[in-house]
């Protein structure tokens, strides 16, 4: 299957999005109820669910530049820096909270890594 690596994370960061939302859709209501701008303030429970969804909104970009890179390689094999940035956040991530989704970004880091190697200018 050509092109699969960014649709995958895509498709991760959106589920990441709907977790944010089933688990803390309280928090997210009550960000919009106070106007959504300056909300945060120094509540942590409110700080963690705003980089919560924040995440999975960076994600999705990472995912729609991955595939757009895929697209235009034409089947050439993505940089493996690629690879090596995406492992490290899934190692640091499993390692800071075992139970967590990080695991379903180990699928295309792999993947990117078992390419071979292309430089960056």
């Amino acid at each position: 299957m050509k092109h699969w690596k960014g649709r995958w994370l895509m498709t991760v960061a959106i589920l990441h999005t709907i977790v944010a939302i089933a688990l803390f859709g309280d928090v997210l209501a009550a960000i919009i109820q106070r106007g959504v701008f300056d909300t945060v303030g120094n509540d942590p429970m409110t700080g963690a669910v705003v980089w919560f969804v924040l995440f999975g909104a960076v994600l999705f970009i990472c995912g729609q530049v991955i595939y757009a890179l895929e697209k235009s390689l034409s089947g050439s094999p993505l940089p493996r820096a690629i690879g090596w940035s995406l492992l490290a956040l899934v190692l640091l991530g499993i390692t800071l909270m075992p139970v967590s989704g990080f695991w379903l970004a180990f699928p295309p880091a792999i993947a990117i890594l078992r390419g071979k190697t292309i430089k960056i200018a």
